[in-house]
């Protein structure tokens, strides 16, 4: 389903339907609503209705028409999807990149239609690494470095990140296969949508997380790799008032597939209250 605007493109979701209370996964980069498939069965059997979604350029959702991937845009795709499923009493579960459109969802468009929210190995409350903001993890070069990394060898640069992705001090913690299933996602990405993306993360989310009224989550690896925790799931924490957090020991990013089980039962632990 999607909007019809010239500035929206088609994204492609799913519905798991039923009576439960809703709860959007949003996945991280570079892959898709696929991505949670560990993820959507626990949830279900907790009686919740589940709908997961492909980022505009991700998966089987379009590209974007006008090229925009920057959170004010993805956001309200977001937006979007919950109006137009007429969504209420919601949760919101955003993975790494997905922690984004939480931020800026709730930034922008407020709680009206939210029960709460989860910050899932996410990227908030801001990234980039700067005389601005000496405590972020990633300096706006070697944002540029990575850009550039993924145009120049794409199958190269998936292969390294998605070893990254589920490595912890080093360590693989995910067997082959499911790394492998995670670069087959990867490689369904739209290039321009990926290269785009890798930019956007360094936006700046403090103004958006200070608005967070609702009950709130924060889980993460304390060995991860790509969006380290104490960067970014320790400053959430601190940030959003009243938040909980949980930390996965030897828990690299991908910790909805490396810590399946652990993952699941907190995550359903939260959203059933």
């Amino acid at each position: 389903m999607s909007d019809t605007t010239s500035t929206s493109p088609t994204l492609h979701h799913e519905d798991t339907g039923g009576d439960g209370r809703p709860v959007v996964l949003i996945h991280g980069w570079p892959l898709s609503g696929a991505s949670w498939k560990d993820t959507v069965p626990a949830l279900t059997a907790a009686g919740l209705r589940v709908i997961t979604y492909d980022r505009r350029g991700f998966g089987q959702s379009e590209p974007a028409p006008d090229g925009r991937y920057d959170y004010d845009a993805l956001a309200s795709d977001l937006a979007d999807l919950i109006e137009r499923l007429d969504l209420r009493d919601a949760s919101l579960v955003g993975f790494s990149m997905g922690g984004g459109e939480v931020a800026r969802y709730v930034g922008t468009h407020g709680e009206e239609r939210l029960h709460s929210v989860v910050f899932a190995s996410a990227i908030p409350p801001w990234l980039l690494k700067s005389d601005e903001n000496p405590d972020g993890g990633l300096p706006r070069e070697e944002a540029e470095r990575m850009q550039a990394g993924l145009r120049g060898d794409r199958d190269a640069f998936f292969e390294e990140f998605t070893t990254n992705f589920f490595s912890a001090d080093g360590e693989l913690k995910v067997t082959d296969e499911q790394r492998s299933e995670a670069k087959a996602l990867a490689a369904q990405a739209d290039l321009d949508a990926a290269v785009a993306c890798i930019g956007s993360w360094l936006e700046d989310f403090t103004g958006d997380l200070a608005r967070v009224t609702v009950p709130t989550l924060v889980i993460h690896g304390d060995s991860d790799a790509i969006v380290p925790i104490e960067v970014s799931g320790q400053r959430t924490a601190q940030q959003v008032s009243g938040a909980e957090i949980v930390t996965l020991a030897d828990g690299p990013h991908g910790i909805n597939v490396s810590h399946r089980d652990e993952f699941n039962e907190a995550l359903v632990s939260f959203l059933t209250r």
